[in-house]
């Protein structure tokens, strides 16, 4: 095996690893085609970072700048509003679109699956290119172990906060809703602008706090995945129709007749 096929392979080996754990914890498995939709729209949000990014350059000064001529303060705006920030909102925006509006999204678990699958297309694409950009074997083997886990822990979390959002949504708590689809931007952002922010640093503190959050990272992400997972249900009132008047309903109660859905 040459070493370009090394490197393919050591980019996309930690992507397939993730995704399958992530897909075999789900009892009622999703569609592939869906699926597939995910993973691609996780790639084509790459290209929606470079555009935002580009388009915000001019109105944002440390958007212009390199590591090496950052002060703290650019260094923190950068690593979370130029790279955190616009990340989990374009991951964000595909993981809306595609997978919490999807008819697909059934059970409370389906949206960290979906959300995975989305943040790992993303993953995937730029873990290829810095590992060709670099053609370092041990790039590869440290994106491996740290930036894809990375953004699956991320996408987990969003998921997380999206699955109780559609709870709320169906119990009609519209605020508390619109208040846990905030935090699924929110939260991520936060994490990921941390782990960025540590690392950018290149101070020694910064980067032995980032192995203490990075451990602690994957801790809290593999304890949600199983408390999801275990805890998994079914969504309440999908697509049902009144059994009194036959009108559509997403609530416990018919909007045309007033009667209770069972």
């Amino acid at each position: 095996m040459d070493s370009l096929a090394i490197l393919l392979f050591l980019a996309v080996l930690p992507v397939i690893l993730i995704l399958l754990f992530i897909y075999n914890k789900d009892k009622d498995k999703e569609p592939i085609k869906l699926l597939i939709l995910l993973f691609t729209s996780g790639i084509a949000s790459c290209f929606l970072v470079i555009s935002v990014s580009s388009f915000l350059k001019p109105f944002l000064p440390f958007m212009n700048m390199s590591l090496e001529k950052m002060d703290f303060i650019n260094t923190l705006l950068y690593a979370f509003i130029g790279v955190a920030l616009i990340e989990e909102t374009c991951k964000w925006i595909m993981l809306y679109f595609f997978g919490y509006n999807s008819k697909d999204f059934d059970e409370l678990y389906d949206i960290i699956v979906y959300a995975v699958f989305v943040s790992l297309g993303f993953a995937c694409f730029e873990n290829l290119l810095y590992v060709m950009e670099n053609s370092s074997i041990m790039v590869a083997v440290m994106r491996a172990i740290s930036a894809v886990p990375g953004h699956a822990c991320d996408a987990i979390f969003m998921g997380y906060y999206l699955s109780i959002a559609k709870q709320f949504h169906y119990k009609e708590r519209y605020d508390l809703e619109k208040k846990n689809i905030i935090l699924s931007i929110v939260i991520p952002t936060i994490l990921h602008g941390i782990y960025d922010f540590c690392l950018m640093s290149g101070l020694i503190i910064l980067i032995l706090a980032f192995i203490v959050f990075v451990i602690f990272l994957y801790i809290i992400s593999i304890g949600k995945i199983k408390e999801m997972s275990i805890a998994n249900k079914k969504i309440k009132f999908k697509n049902k129709y009144c059994g009194i008047c036959g009108t559509k309903v997403t609530g416990p109660f018919c909007s045309n007749c007033g009667a209770r859905q069972e």
